[in-house]
């Protein structure tokens, strides 16, 4: 709509500063012809507008001039409150910055888009680590988020998995993700990614880094997380299993229609018999393992030795 993109431009010129009308139309995805429409439409409506020609030219607002408008919608509003994670920016060290900034959009929200985000706040609760794992201790949390901020290399003794356990590390912190409860940084050289709990001494060097140009957090992370997968279950081969009706597991590709039972059979990428037997045992009754024959077995000589230690505990409490 064009009210919404007009309000668009002002918080684009408002947060930004200086934009030509190509770079207008290429965030808000419409013409160049559209972008000189519309901002003859904003000065007409007597916003103070100005466009420079040139090399250097293109159009920005008077200076110290600033909108209280915000444009947002009600699903605008509701997302934005929806978004709000105590948990994590208290982690980071921005509670109260987060609830001071929550407390300002509120009281700038028209009263019925107000009462949609605290309803919102009353209905949703975001809670990121699972029901069986504590939350990590991350000590050094605060101070690896204001080397992000800063753009400031680390120097840190690390715990890895394989030894040497302890080494020393000199990093420089292109940005922090939250996953599952757990804080990792991702970081130079490399980049590679990093526990922040497992940090065990950390010192804030005076030394300024940059960031590679074209480097995108999110983009990084998500490449990350397939190789992450596919070394993970690219040299452990596959089981084939019975599933009960309902039960899922990720990555399994069906291999039959469901048998009289509804069970379903499927093959499952597994990166080790250990890490197949843990991952198959959670669900209990509801899978049948059915080969490989080695992994089979195992299964079988593990839940018979379960059910050996079980039985001795009841005829122990017996006596």
């Amino acid at each position: 709509m064009k009210s919404s993109r007009l309000v668009s431009i002002l918080l684009l010129l408002q947060t930004r500063g200086r934009m030509t009308a190509a770079q207008l139309a290429a965030e808000l995805e419409v013409s160049a012809r559209t972008v000189y429409r519309d901002v003859e439409a904003l000065s007409a409506a007597g916003v103070p507008l100005y466009g420079d020609a040139g090399h250097a030219g293109g159009y920005r607002l008077l200076d110290g001039w600033r909108t209280r408008l915000t444009g947002l919608t009600t699903a605008e509003a509701e997302a934005l409150f929806l978004a709000g994670v105590p948990g994590p920016a208290a982690d980071l060290g921005l509670g109260p910055v987060l609830a001071a900034a929550q407390l300002k959009v509120r009281a700038a929200l028209p009263p019925e888009l107000r009462a949609h985000a605290d309803r919102i706040s009353g209905r949703f609760h975001l809670d990121a680590p699972g029901w069986y794992a504590d939350a990590d201790e991350a000590p050094y949390l605060p101070a690896v988020a204001e080397a992000v901020w800063k753009g400031l290399a680390l120097d840190v003794r690390y715990r890895r998995w394989r030894e040497p356990t302890d080494v020393r590390r000199r990093l420089e912190p292109y940005g922090l993700v939250l996953k599952a409860g757990r804080w990792y940084v991702v970081a130079a050289p490399g980049p590679r990614t990093y526990r922040v709990d497992q940090i065990l001494e950390l010192t804030l060097l005076d030394e300024e880094f940059s960031r590679p140009e074209g480097f995108g957090l999110a983009a990084h992370w998500t490449a990350y997380q397939r190789g992450f997968h596919a070394r993970l279950y690219g040299d452990g081969g596959e089981a084939l299993v019975r599933l009960a009706p309902g039960v899922t597991l990720p990555r399994a590709v069906p291999a039959g229609a469901p048998d009289g039972d509804a069970w379903t059979v499927a093959r499952v990428p597994v990166e080790s018999a250990d890490h197949a037997v843990a991952e198959f045992l959670r669900l209990g009754t509801d899978i049948e393992v059915l080969g490989p024959p080695e992994l089979r077995a195992r299964m079988a000589r593990t839940i018979a030795e379960l059910a050996e230690r079980y039985g001795d505990r009841e005829a122990g409490g017996a006596d």
